[in-house]
């Protein structure tokens, strides 16, 4: 993918973010890795609303996390955006949201447990909660980072939830997907509590997630 279809792509999802209620305001952030002669990643400005964000607002972090000048300001969370590139090689972007049912447990301190078979799309038997730490911070980064360790997707806790993928694109799909699974786990909570899939079940469930879906499309 060229830069200019990444930062169109960035937009796009922004603006995805906005309209499907994940994010209130300016709030959240999303994230796509640069490849090619400069290594890094571009990421949300902060403050800017989705509604009027253009590709051009767009800023580049080198991977080392310095800033280049002449840009806007940097999402205040790029830090761990920065820590993800570093430490996952397979994150080619990131969303960053406070959708409301993954931030209200994320509030309560709670992971979401296996309690459905599609809590595997994060990559494990259930998607942790991050120890909370101040936005914007390095401590916030290890404790991200510390999280999405065997997982693609986590809770943060006292603030949202994000997800990686190999492409912004996708990085969306998974966090709509904790946004819903957090949904029907406090739903399921309300009517009683779970019962919760073994760890056998979720290691069959993982064994049947290896290769499931279209692999390549036939041509018309």
């Amino acid at each position: 993918m060229t830069e200019s279809s990444l930062r169109q792509s960035i937009v796009r999802v922004a603006q995805q973010i906005a309209e499907q209620g994940l994010s209130p305001g300016a709030s959240g952030n999303v994230s796509g890795r640069v490849h090619g002669e400069r290594e890094g990643f571009l990421i949300t400005p902060t403050g800017v609303m989705s509604d009027v964000l253009g590709p051009h607002h767009l800023v580049f972090v080198n991977l080392d996390g310095s800033v280049p000048e002449g840009q806007l300001r940097p999402s205040s969370e790029w830090r761990f955006h920065q820590a993800i590139y570093e430490s996952k090689p397979d994150a080619g972007g990131i969303v960053h949201t406070h959708s409301p049912s993954a931030s209200t447990l994320a509030c309560a301190g709670q992971k979401i447990p296996a309690f459905h078979y599609m809590i595997s799309v994060a990559g494990g038997d259930d998607i942790p909660c991050a120890p909370y730490a101040t936005f914007g911070t390095e401590e916030l980064s290890r404790s991200v980072i510390g999280a999405l360790a065997s997982r693609s997707a986590c809770l943060m806790a006292n603030h949202g939830q994000v997800a990686h993928a190999p492409s912004v694109e996708e990085a969306l799909v998974l966090a709509i997907h904790v946004e819903w699974l957090a949904e029907q786990y406090i739903r399921v909570l309300q009517i009683g509590g779970p019962r919760l899939l073994s760890k056998r079940e979720m290691a069959d469930v993982m064994r049947q997630f290896d290769g499931y879906g279209q692999q390549d499309l036939p041509e018309q």
